[in-house]
């Protein structure tokens, strides 16, 4: 697969990310745009938040426990008692269509993806469709404004058949299903949603779980949604289990076929919570894989 030749613009707002050691869960980190090309297409890579989660073998390395979590994390220096995992979407923009790919958590929990999005110009009336991964928090929380409005008026609204129907099961999503699914159109996981956008079916996560790949010329990025979560367990060890999964066995074997398939083929993936921005490479390490950054110039 040749690799891309990546121009980046990318901004911060000055501020300090905060330490969530000892305060699990979602918190706040600087918004940031990191843009460049997919042949004639205009990527961009958008912060919103981050989660920081115990390693408790409840949520990495279930069913191995967190010593076996700690051991694979220590081998490469990180933490061992914590996980830190980005919340980041995805911009496209075709020259007729602005495309976000998943909407963060929301202002609920001080989402910066709005103010990501202004660092290139862009305004939630501007953007054209949303595309949902798969609809847990940290991928739909932002379809609301603060006020319980769509967040994105103008935009259609895509789901996988699958998860539509899940997510209008879940009574404590109601106000945000009647709020937007006059905007909402499902398609079947592998349909393409346009030219350049098409969904590829990767089923466990949750029932319609989808990345989306854009192509444009002899290139193409895959946003691989949550198929992976951490850049370093998830890869060093795929058949892990991992508590978010809601079909372990299916989604351990989705994992491992499209780690295998992405390690051949060098396909440049994006991953939303791999280390901000989230663009790089899936390469081969003994039985399992590991993250290779893309080389990006210097942020501006």
């Amino acid at each position: 697969m040749k690799f891309l030749s990546l121009s980046l613009a990318a901004a911060l707002i000055a501020a300090p990310v905060a330490s969530f050691a000892a305060n699990f869960g979602p918190g706040p980190v600087p918004a940031a745009a990191t843009s460049f090309q997919v042949g004639a297409v205009a990527v961009t890579a958008l912060a919103d938040t981050q989660y920081v989660l115990p390693n408790d073998g409840k949520i990495f390395g279930v069913g191995v426990g967190a010593d076996a979590v700690a051991k694979v994390l220590g081998a490469t220096n990180a933490p061992t008692d914590v996980i830190t995992l980005p919340v980041d979407a995805l911009l496209v923009r075709d020259g007729s269509r602005t495309l976000l790919i998943d909407s963060g958590l929301g202002p609920h929990l001080g989402g910066s993806l709005m103010a990501s999005l202004k660092l290139v110009g862009v305004k939630a009336t501007d953007v054209t469709d949303v595309l949902i991964t798969h609809p847990h928090p940290d991928h739909i929380g932002g379809l609301l404004t603060a006020d319980g409005h769509p967040a994105f008026p103008q935009a259609k609204i895509h789901f996988s058949t699958p998860d539509w129907k899940a997510l209008g099961a879940q009574a404590e999503q109601a106000a945000l299903v009647k709020a937007i699914q006059s905007q909402v159109q499902t398609f079947e996981p592998g349909a393409a949603i346009t030219a350049t956008v098409t969904s590829v079916p990767l089923p466990g996560h949750t029932p319609g779980h989808v990345g989306y790949r854009i192509t444009s010329g002899n290139d193409s990025l895959l946003d691989v949604g949550d198929v992976a979560h951490s850049s370093i367990v998830s890869l060093a060890e795929p058949d892990w289990g991992m508590g978010f999964d809601q079909d372990s066995p299916l989604a351990k074997s989705t994992r491992r076929h499209a780690l295998a398939d992405l390690a051949k083929t060098r396909q440049l993936i994006f991953a939303p919570h791999f280390p901000y921005p989230g663009i790089g490479t899936v390469e081969t390490s003994g039985d399992g894989y590991k993250w290779h950054p893309a080389s990006l110039p210097a942020s501006l």
